[in-house]
C-alpha cells in the first residue's frame, strides 16, 4: 500500500471566517475522525498536501499525519473526502478516517488487466466481469493494485476471482468463483 507522510498543526479557529484566513495563508483546514472520540481538527500547509493528494488520488493509500505537540506522535489515516472549489480547484477541507495498523481492515483493491489475450488477437472479444476485488487484512499488507495476466487466454478461456494471485496474509471477501475476465 502507498504510504504518504504529511505534517500538520492543530487548529484553534472554526467557522467560515477562520477557514478563509487560514487559505490565505496557504493553509488547508482538515479534520481527523476516529471511532469513538472527538473529532482532531488541523491546518495542513495546502502547497504540500495538494501535491501528496495528487499522487495518491483515487488508490489506496495510508496518510501519516505529523502534527506538532500531539501526544500520539503520528496518526495514520485514510482519506475519506477531499473538498475543492469548483473554479479554482483550491483546497477548501480534507477529512481524514484514522485507522490502526495492526487491525484487519476491508479495502478494495482495483484490478489491472495486463497484455493483449491470445483470443482477442485471434478476433475473440474480451468481456471484464470485476475491475476490483475486495480485500481484509492488515493496511499495510494490501496492495495498490492486482495486475491480472491475460496473455494466456484464449477464445473460450476465462479467470475467476479465485484464480488471482494474492499476497500472504490477505483474504479475499469476494465470492472466488465469480467470473474475473473471460474471451468470447
Amino acid at each position: 500500500m502507498i504510504q504518504v507522510s504529511i505534517p500538520g498543526v492543530f487548529r484553534s479557529g472554526f467557522g467560515k471566517g477562520a477557514a478563509r484566513q487560514l487559505r490565505m495563508k496557504e493553509l488547508t483546514p482538515a479534520v481527523v475522525y476516529s471511532g469513538g472520540t472527538d473529532a482532531v481538527p488541523l491546518q495542513l500547509n495546502s502547497t504540500v498536501l495538494h501535491r501528496n493528494l495528487l499522487d495518491i488520488h483515487g488508490r489506496n493509500s495510508i496518510v501519516t499525519l505529523q502534527i506538532e505537540g500531539d501526544e500520539k506522535g503520528e496518526r495514520h489515516t485514510l482519506v475519506k473526502e477531499i473538498q475543492k472549489n469548483p473554479v479554482t480547484d483550491e483546497l477548501v477541507h480534507v477529512d481524514f478516517f484514522e485507522i490502526a495498523l495492526d487491525k484487519p481492515t476491508v479495502f478494495t483493491v482495483p484490478l489491472k488487466f495486463a497484455g493483449t489475450a491470445k483470443g482477442v488477437d485471434l478476433g475473440g472479444e474480451l468481456h471484464i466481469a470485476r475491475n476490483s476485488v475486495r480485500l481484509k487484512g492488515l493496511p499495510l499488507d494490501i496492495p495498490d493494485i492486482i495486475e491480472v495476466g491475460i496473455r494466456n487466454l484464449g477464445r473460450g478461456d476465462s479467470l475467476t476471482l479465485g484464480e488471482l494471485s494474492l499476497p500472504d496474509k490477505v483474504e479475499m471477501l469476494d465470492d472466488p468463483a465469480r467470473l474475473c475476465v473471460s474471451i468470447s
